[in-house]
């Protein structure tokens, strides 16, 4: 499997997880910086975008954006377009 359809993958189940587990008050802000923290371990500067999760103290922008799957699909078509990309 390609590293960057893994991390897609990764991403998909921490989404999932984000939209249930995440739901849980008092757990959601903390889960929300521990994706932060994957997505910067993951995909380096752009991982920067899933902590506006945290920005958001309600916690419903959260069901609606798949914050991780996003960032996965941006960096793969940025890979895609780069010349040096390794197929």
């Amino acid at each position: 499997m390609r590293p960057e359809v893994a991390k897609l993958l990764i991403a998909v189940v921490l989404d999932v997880l984000d939209f249930t587990v995440g739901r849980i008050p008092g757990f959601e802000v903390a889960f929300d910086i521990l994706l932060g923290v994957a997505a910067v371990a993951m995909w380096g500067w752009p991982g920067f975008f899933a902590f506006l999760e945290v920005a958001d103290p309600t916690g419903q922008i959260d069901g609606f954006a798949p914050t991780m799957t996003l960032i996965a699909l941006s960096q793969m078509r940025r890979a895609k377009k780069s010349p040096d990309a390794a197929h």
